[in-house]
């Protein structure tokens, strides 16, 4: 099965499909209301996220192993993880917010 990057107004999702439109469908079972703003099938069956990217190469702390600590003791709420992870880490709003972001699209 392909693997293609949808992407809404909100978000950008990563989804195993057999054509197009099981992918869009993906969309309006997952984020219903929310609009596809470009449909790509990927070349391979893989994705790959760059933590420099993102950010989040600082060998200071592990920013992985603390924001999936945050996200969990916040049960999945983004924003109270996001403030946990703020306090942990004494981070700013922004860089608080791509970590917690990026950890919760690698399924935490």
């Amino acid at each position: 099965m392909p693997l293609f990057e949808i992407e809404t107004e909100a978000h950008i999702i990563i989804s195993w499909a057999a054509d197009e439109a099981a992918a869009s469908a993906v969309v309006e079972e997952a984020y219903p209301g929310e609009r596809v703003v470009r449909l790509t099938r990927r070349p391979r069956d893989t994705w790959v996220i760059s933590k420099s990217a993102l950010g989040l190469s600082s060998t200071r702390v592990s920013p992985c192993g603390t924001a999936r600590d945050c996200l969990s003791r916040a049960a999945g709420d983004k924003l109270h993880a996001i403030r946990l992870y703020m306090h942990e880490t004494g981070d700013d709003l922004e860089r608080a917010r791509k970590v917690i972001e990026s950890n919760m699209v690698m399924g935490w």
